[in-house]
């Protein structure tokens, strides 16, 4: 959909009245001014409302200042370590996995490819898995240490602790110094290892972490979207942080850690569905320092069904929300310097933006009401503002992260900003339960996000057997959806067009949301890009 042109064929909708029409009555007609008096119905909606709003411009205005922090503190970029070990560290290789049958061979494959001594290396397949893996996993071992690779397989029947208790029990036999994490649907590039060990020279560096890039970006409309999502966090959140000298995490796969650190800060816990950002405070507050190599990339796979991506969003929410009330007292009540604290609290509340989308969503059409017959004078120096600083701020921020890795091609990002913007009010619904259950204090198992080993638009998503349905939420995602296509309706009829695009963006968000969630995989492989040749077959290690 081209919001451009929708807006253009709203606006003269009414060929009798046309532009000049909507001009005078919206802005030069002064018939009924003064005339309106909020009343208290009005107050009660009106302040919550823009509560709600100021908010949310807030957490907008912060993503200004990662942009800020980025390019205020280009010169602390993290480049090359500035030593080098004289004999190379052992190393541990953790490879926790749960019922991931289709990417494990790959998966070992490529760590046992990467470029470093066989006797300095120690890799661990945890496997949690309950299906068909478990014997996948242990030919694909089999296999690969017979051919001289110094792998072994660990298999746990209870699952206790999820990942966390996968990696915190690979650790009691562990034997390396330095521990790196690889989730299933990685595939690290040779030199990945080698590029990174280096910086362990320095005493005081705990983890160095890696920047993500997706195996298959250009599969989908939903991956393209996905990685440019990706890409703002990697690029500018993590960057960001790190050039400004402030917490940051590691990302759970992808990275490398001081086994010391792991140590010091009480190990792997399982609390919190983030157990990557838990451990990241905890060990920052012990005065472990943290790397961040923007320019190294590892490359994953990207969900390609709709479900799958929620799933995997709606577990980070709530996990950050969880570690935000394990640790964000202890970084308050901490000796570490402001800057510090405050981006702490921005970093692991931000997901509290969700439940206030709901409300704002529950507000917008009485408020717009209200605010109709208020007059437009106030809209443009009250309400722009508020929704330029919370909304505008997101196509900004995506775009910089995109010039900054693709500066020959990234106006091209243009194209997906309104489905982005879409995309993240679309998953208001399921991230607001996660942070619900969060604030609550219930208890949740670690749903693992399924990969299917679809690296191109040839790959066909013949496996269905991960595949989970989210219950009644699409059904609510479509009425809400619905429930803004009539606030369109009700902004045209009164010429409130101004409202509309910003009103288009939550009725797409939650019904491509919906659909796609109902839909599944069926229109999987609709994407803007062109197709790209594979070459490995589909599926692997069945």
């Amino acid at each position: 959909m081209n919001f451009c042109f929708c807006f253009a064929l709203l606006l003269f909708a009414n060929s009798q009245k046309g532009l000049v029409h909507y001009f005078r009555s919206q802005f030069l007609d002064k018939t009924f001014r003064g005339l309106y008096s909020p009343n208290g119905f009005d107050l009660a909606l009106l302040i919550p409302y823009f509560v709600v709003m100021i908010i949310l411009a807030g957490y907008g205005l912060h993503r200004y200042a990662l942009v800020y922090m980025y390019y205020r503190n280009r010169k602390n970029c993290a480049t090359e370590p500035t030593a080098t070990f004289t004999e190379l560290p052992r190393v541990t290789i953790q490879l926790p996995i749960y019922n991931e049958q289709y990417v494990i061979d790959r998966l070992v494959e490529s760590i046992c490819k990467l470029d470093y001594p066989k006797d300095k290396l120690d890799i661990q397949v945890l496997d949690d898995s309950n299906d068909e893996t478990v014997t996948v996993a242990q030919a694909v071992v089999e296999r690969y240490a017979a051919l001289g690779h110094p792998i072994t397989y660990i298999h746990r029947t209870n699952r206790e602790g999820f990942k966390a208790g996968a990696l915190q029990h690979g650790l009691e036999t562990a034997r390396g110094d330095l521990v790196a994490i690889f989730d299933a649907d990685f595939v690290p590039p040779e030199d990945w290892l080698m590029r990174v060990v280096h910086h362990f020279t320095a005493p005081e560096i705990g983890m160095v972490q890696t920047r993500w890039t997706h195996l298959n970006r250009n599969y989908s409309f939903l991956t393209e979207v996905e990685a440019i999502l990706l890409d703002g966090h990697f690029v500018l959140e993590h960057s960001g942080r790190a050039r400004h000298d402030v917490f940051f995490n590691f990302n759970g796969t992808a990275g490398i850690w001081r086994r010391q650190a792991i140590e010091e800060a009480g190990g792997w816990q399982h609390d919190t569905l983030t157990e990557d950002t838990d451990l990241s405070y905890r060990a920052q507050l012990k005065g472990w320092k943290f790397i961040y190599r923007q320019d190294i990339e590892c490359p994953a796979e990207l969900p390609v069904e709709m479900t799958a991506f929620k799933t995997q969003q709606a577990r980070w929410a709530k996990g950050l929300i969880q570690t935000g009330k394990k640790i964000l007292p202890r970084v308050l009540k901490s000796d570490q310097p402001f800057r510090v604290k405050l981006e702490a609290v921005y970093h692991l509340t931000a997901n509290m933006s969700y439940p206030l989308m709901v409300i704002l969503s529950v507000l917008l059409l009485p408020a717009m009401v209200i605010r109709f017959y208020q007059g437009w004078f106030q809209m443009l120096y009250i309400d722009i503002p508020l929704f330029l600083a919370s909304t505008f701020s997101i196509s900004s921020f995506y775009l910089v992260s995109q010039r900054e890795l693709f500066p020959k091609s990234w106006p091209r990002a243009l194209l997906y900003l309104p489905f982005l913007m879409a995309l993240g009010i679309g998953l208001t619904v399921t991230n607001t339960i996660a942070v619900l259950e969060a604030l609550v204090g219930k208890k949740s198992a670690f749903a693992r996000t399924p990969k299917y080993r679809v690296e191109s638009k040839k790959d066909k998503l013949h496996a269905t057997k991960y595949r989970k349905r989210l219950g009644w939420v699409p059904w609510i995602e479509l009425l809400i959806g619905t429930y803004f296509a009539m606030t369109v309706v009700y902004a045209v009829q009164n010429e409130n067009y101004l409202t509309v695009p910003f009103l288009l963006l939550f009725v797409v968000g939650y019904w491509y949301t919906g659909l796609m969630s109902l839909l599944q995989g069926r229109f999987a492989g609709i994407s803007l890009s062109p197709a790209e040749s594979h070459s490995k077959p589909f599926p692997v290690g069945v």
